[in-house]
């Protein structure tokens, strides 16, 4: 057998491997875990790519552990969608890692590399696991490992954001196995192509306590993409921790989001029966909530780490509100819209850690302080993240604020997503122009910190900006391609031909 069969289980394994090697190669030379760290980033989008590309026509790549066939062993499943998020998760993570070793701030504690290593083994075994319990496996293993890179640096914000950060997600994985209990109770089997066709059988008696675990299992995604009023955990955890880790981090509440593109057209669509589309009564109002909140700290937000955070509810909440039309269209708006919103978030987060590190004891705060130098560089750069991030053009957040808009106009509540997203959008455009008036064109009367004695700090963010600005040059493709993706989801036979190959045969 060729190492191209074993593609699919690649992007869980480099990052498995690279972790300890890591760990091991610290105790000698540093240089050698940065050396390891980024050659395993470098496989990590060469197999992501590849996946992407044979993804490409549809082919859906399925990957049985042990040569056990499903329902019964674990199994990987690599489509559009699939690759699609592999990718982003490899271009964050390169831009991400590259701001830690180029400011230092890997330097900030011993386990930052293997740590970094296995958020990515969690974050790529989430989005290919073809199974109920493997994807709480993969959750717990990217959430472990978040906690320890959400604390490097140390200090006291940190210690006290953290404890929040592990009690509720602690408190989201047990209902993650409360709700697994109940749904394997009902259908006998985990594995999310067979489970989507068992729950049609299962008895009118029993539709209740299936629409129970359905909601649980909702309930855990929406805490994990941060959805009102599941996301007052995320500010804090966010705005303290390390900015490069800050800027990962911004793909976690995007592995929510995918968990409930990818389970409820699976398991709980047209033939669930009672359980069919069970987050439909709830999703937009609280995607509709997620956005107003989002955006509205963003106008009030303290520092610009702290609005970069919101951004970040305030543009899982416009994903969302794609997202709850569960139709090809505005779910193919949500996946152009995911991925401009990750890298936006990113280059906020980066953007904000360049800033600081040239306004000394001022920080990030969005007040008055010395004129550094380079000043206008970093404030053109903080102007092209705000306009991503608000959906102003010619970036591609615009472009994906109109395919959603476009999408959600045959919805019956149309107007209360359009008047959402148009509010808000208009509250984020002031937020932002507030703050950068107060930090880049206002001057204290204090003295002038000295200046950085490099500029390798710029590289990081510089890169999520042009990748956004390839986003929307890309945006016939990219769109095109996220359509593609979102109709293979609904379209769940495809899933069940490719995972369950023996069984429907």
């Amino acid at each position: 057998m060729s190492w191209a069969a074993h593609l699919t289980i690649l992007p869980v394994l480099i990052p498995a491997l690279a972790g300890p090697l890591a760990l091991l190669a610290m105790l000698r030379r540093r240089v050698l875990a940065v050396g390891i760290g980024l050659a395993s980033l470098l496989s990590l989008l060469a197999c992501a790519l590849a996946l992407l590309a044979e993804a490409g026509d549809g082919t859906i790549r399925s990957y049985a552990l042990g040569s056990w066939p499903a329902p019964f062993g674990i199994v990987l499943v690599a489509d559009r969608l699939a690759a699609m998020m592999l990718v982003l998760t490899a271009v964050l993570a390169l831009i991400a890692f590259s701001h830690a070793v180029l400011t230092r701030a890997d330097r900030k504690g011993w386990h930052f590399h293997p740590l970094f290593q296995f958020q990515l083994m969690g974050l790529n075994g989430a989005f290919l696991t073809g199974d109920l319990f493997n994807l709480f496996v993969f959750f717990e293993v990217l959430l472990i490992a978040s906690y320890g890179l959400m604390l490097h640096g140390q200090g006291a914000g940190r210690l006290k954001a953290g404890v929040q950060y592990v009690v509720v997600n602690l408190v989201g994985s047990s209902l993650f196995l409360i709700a697994l209990g109940i749904l394997y109770a009902l259908t006998g089997t985990l594995n999310m192509a067979d489970m989507g066709l068992r729950v049609a059988a299962v008895p009118a008696a029993d539709q209740g306590l299936l629409r129970i675990g359905g909601l649980l299992l909702v309930s855990v995604f929406a805490l994990k993409a941060a959805v009102a009023p599941l996301h007052l955990w995320l500010m804090r955890t966010y705005a303290v921790s390390t900015p490069a880790v800050a800027a990962l981090f911004a793909i976690m509440t995007k592995v929510g989001v995918y968990s409930l593109i990818r389970v409820v057209p699976q398991v709980f669509g047209e033939g669930a029966g009672a359980a069919a589309w069970v987050p439909a009564p709830f999703l937009l109002p609280a995607a509709l909530a997620s956005a107003v909140i989002g955006f509205a700290g963003v106008f009030v937000a303290r520092s610009m780490a702290e609005q970069a955070a919101y951004a970040v509810i305030g543009s899982t909440g416009t994903l969302m509100i794609a997202v709850a039309g569960w139709s090809a269209e505005s779910l193919g708006a949500a996946l152009y819209y995911l991925v401009h919103s990750t890298l936006a978030a990113a280059a906020l987060f980066l953007v904000a850690d360049v800033a600081a590190r040239r306004r000394g004891s001022f920080g990030d705060a969005a007040s008055p302080g010395p004129a550094f130098a380079g000043r206008g560089t970093v404030a053109l750069m903080f102007m092209a993240a705000a306009i991503a991030a608000s959906g102003l053009p010619p970036l591609s957040g615009f472009i994906g604020k109109l395919l959603i808009l476009k999408s959600v106009a045959v919805l019956p509540d149309w107007g209360w997503a359009w008047g959402v997203i148009l509010c808000t959008t208009f509250l984020g455009v002031v937020g932002f122009a507030r703050v950068g008036s107060a930090v880049f064109w206002k001057s204290a009367d204090c003295e002038v910190p000295p200046a950085p004695a490099t500029r390798h700090d710029l590289a990081a963010p510089a890169i999520a900006l042009a990748l956004l600005a390839a986003w929307s040059v890309g945006a016939g493709w990219a769109s095109g391609y996220a359509g593609a993706a979102a109709a293979q989801v609904l379209d769940p036979a495809q899933s069940v031909r490719a995972v369950l190959k023996d069984a429907v045969s």
